[in-house]
């Protein structure tokens, strides 16, 4: 991704390959801030803390932690135990974006093979830099054929601007780099499309945010909507086309994304709007058969009671509600697949997962 006018990864090894470098997006857009994460421990909490967020990126984060964890049981006496240890507690950072779980599998395999533990560090640092490039080489693909439905639009408008409305952040931040629902966009305005893009502020932690910054660091027009705004931006003609992320999809092809989804996909249905889902085939759980199977993540809700802004040049915390409020936070909502138009990946577009499969 470009900020400030230089390339960036949203997570990457550091030159001594002692520990992981990551944009800690939780300051975003006010401060740019690196930040090194030194353990597994530090880069659980990075998870969970939502320092770093986005199915893509908490499964290559979790293998690069798997790393930290290698280099860290090479120096006690239980070796395995402390792996065993790191990996669970990895695991259970988010329980429902399926990437991280995907990452794990793979590194796990890879440890396996190993006879020493020199092998054991070489095999993981090799197979989270390969998770890592796969991911950008994913997310390219993905916007190389979600742009071809935007083209269509454009054709069928005669040049005219095509409106995407997006939910939450599925941009380079929530992936290594380029990100899935952003990447078609990213695509369509280097071929010269005339675009607005929608962003959906997504309560409570404001993820729009981040999509509004990605997007203005490409010089993308786009314009910030309160979550309620999307339905009558539809019925009133202003959106061609949805474009969302996904942090776990099941076999029948419902997809659980950050709450909000479900209303947005209902309210596309009704104005007869396309919807359409970019992730990458990891992101597929093909242990789930349906989206009732999914975990959906609970959260603090203070998350919901609070809200973070920029005041005189701080970012400072604020509560909205009464102290005797009480809040739910859950994360995500599934969107059933009778209301998903098709499902963008890094092997091309198709109308069911089973087609995929």
């Amino acid at each position: 991704m470009i900020i400030n006018n230089k390339q960036y990864r949203s997570i990457w090894m550091s030159e001594d390959k002692l520990s992981i470098e990551i944009i800690d997006q939780r300051y975003l857009p006010f401060e740019f801030i690196i930040e090194t994460i030194n353990s597994s421990t530090e880069m659980a909490e990075a998870i969970r803390d939502m320092r770093l967020r986005g199915a893509p990126l908490i499964g290559v984060a979790a293998a690069y932690g798997m790393y930290l964890a290698a280099l860290e049981a090479s120096r006690k006496p239980d070796f395995n135990q402390h792996l065993k240890f790191s990996e669970i507690l990895l695991l259970n950072t988010r329980p429902t974006a399926v990437n991280l779980k995907w990452a794990i599998d793979r590194v796990r395999k890879e440890i396996d093979k190993a006879r020493t533990i020199e092998e054991i560090i070489s095999n993981v640092y090799k197979i989270a830099e390969k998770i890592a490039d796969e991911d950008v080489e994913n997310c390219k693909s993905i916007g190389k054929y979600g742009v071809e439905i935007i083209e269509d639009i454009s054709l069928k408008k005669k040049g005219d601007t095509v409106n995407i409305l997006t939910h939450c952040n599925a941009g380079a931040l929530a992936c290594v780099d380029y990100g899935t629902a952003l990447s078609p966009i990213t695509e369509a305005f280097k071929k010269g499309i005339k675009l607005r893009v929608w962003v959906d502020e997504t309560r409570p932690r404001l993820q729009g945010k981040l999509t509004s910054w990605e997007l203005e660091q490409l010089s993308i027009p786009n314009t910030v909507i309160s979550d309620n705004a999307g339905g009558y931006l539809m019925q009133k003609g202003m959106v061609d086309l949805v474009i969302v992320g996904a942090d776990r999809i099941a076999q029948s092809g419902d997809v659980a994304n950050k709450i909000g989804t479900y209303l947005k996909a209902l309210a596309a249905k009704d104005s007869g709007i396309p919807f359409y889902v970019a992730a990458p085939t990891s992101t597929i759980d093909f242990n789930l058969q349906t989206g009732n199977d999914i975990i959906i993540e609970k959260r603090d809700e203070n998350e919901v009671l609070y809200a973070e802004g920029l005041l005189n040049g701080k970012i400072e915390s604020v509560r909205l509600f009464s102290s005797k409020a009480q809040a739910e936070n859950y994360g995500f909502d599934v969107t059933p697949h009778k209301l998903i138009s098709g499902y963008i990946t890094e092997k091309g577009i198709y109308a069911s997962i089973a087609s995929i499969i």
